[in-house]
């Protein structure tokens, strides 16, 4: 198997030049207009969960990725209903080695049902180097991820060695990709930004890597240079891949990509970026940072559902990584006439 990266054909300049000459289409995404909570969502959902991934799987359970405050251990939880997850125990699936890979700062994990066995994936550093981040996977074979035995796979290799976290996962036309956020090789600066790749196995990517946005707009760059946690969303013939840009206080917010379901995913050229957030801080509705999402539907399947986590105050004291309030939310999509989704705010609290 190979792996490698190609950003040699589209750089910053000349990503930018593409935006500019597809803004007019761009600006379709700017479109504001209010979207209200399914009246069965009852946020904060899960407390003091970040980077929440949740899963509507086959069995009927809602299940629960999320990354803890603590950094050290990946769990799962389940229930029948959104609604129930904050009360459903969570099982520990996982701890961070004593040292050496994997044993600090686990981040973003996900788990993802494929060819007939579970699969975790996540990002970790190292207790010498906690912020010198990769990307990791667990396989568990049982029909059950609560229960089997999670087997550590090893490092999910992107073709280069650099700061990496934030992988995600999905299928179109019998394809399967890999969607994550790395430091570019040739990035005179840290910063992240958004690669695909196509799968050949679940474990590994087969190259080229495809280099579809980093961040160049001033929203993205706040404090720092960002572009990360993809999620995907296929409808209405075309294909949506949030992420979220600059520091994770209330600066935080998220952006998104779309390409026609037919086109080549792993060319930049095939994607139109929004040139402003589709979903950022409220401060109307109390809601600060929203972001590092993940999409589910209702149990019926008829209503699409944006999970994020967000905190409900502003003012931060110290490092917002250490900061633990951020906390697993939901709230439904609606769909404008152009098939695409609008976000809308951040939705407020209920009344105590």
């Amino acid at each position: 198997m190979v792996s490698y990266h190609d950003e040699s054909s589209i750089t910053l300049p000349a990503m930018t030049m593409i935006r500019i000459l597809r803004v007019s289409l761009s600006l379709l995404f700017a479109v504001a207009a209010p979207v209200m909570a399914s009246p069965d969502i009852l946020n904060p959902l899960v407390k003091q969960r970040a980077d929440p991934q949740v899963t509507l799987a086959a069995d009927g359970y809602y299940y629960l990725a999320a990354t803890v405050p603590e950094y050290d251990r990946i769990e799962l939880r389940r229930a029948h209903a959104l609604n129930g997850l904050g009360a459903a125990p969570a099982k520990v699936v996982w701890r961070r080695h004593a040292s050496g890979p994997m044993s600090a700062n686990i981040w973003a994990p996900e788990l993802h049902r494929i060819d007939g066995k579970w699969f975790l994936y996540f990002t970790a550093g190292r207790s010498d180097a906690p912020f010198d981040v990769r990307l990791y996977v667990l396989e568990n074979a049982a029909a059950d991820p609560l229960e089997g035995e999670w087997i550590e796979r090893g490092q999910l290799k992107t073709g280069w060695e650099s700061f990496a976290l934030d992988a995600t996962t999905f299928a179109l036309k019998g394809q399967r990709y890999l969607a994550w956020a790395q430091r570019p090789p040739s990035a005179a600066k840290h910063m992240t930004a958004i690669y695909i790749a196509r799968m050949d196995t679940p474990l590994s990517i087969a190259g080229p890597a495809a280099l579809l946005t980093m961040p160049e707009y001033a929203w993205e760059r706040v404090k720092f240079d960002v572009n990360e946690a993809p999620a995907v969303l296929v409808r209405n013939g075309r294909v949506f891949m949030t992420y979220s840009a600059s520091a994770t206080d209330a600066n935080y917010a998220m952006g998104m990509l779309a390409a026609p379901a037919d086109a080549d995913l792993l060319d930049a050229a095939s994607w139109t970026k929004s040139p402003v957030p589709v979903f950022a801080s409220s401060a109307t509705n109390g809601q600060y940072g929203p972001g590092h999402n993940s999409f589910t539907t209702s149990v019926d399947g008829k209503t699409d559902i944006l999970v994020y986590h967000a905190r409900q105050y502003r003012d931060i004291v110290g490092d917002p990584l250490f900061d633990p309030n951020r906390h697993t939310r939901a709230q439904a999509i609606s769909w404008r006439q152009d098939g695409s989704p609008e976000f809308g705010l951040p939705v407020a609290d209920p009344m105590p």
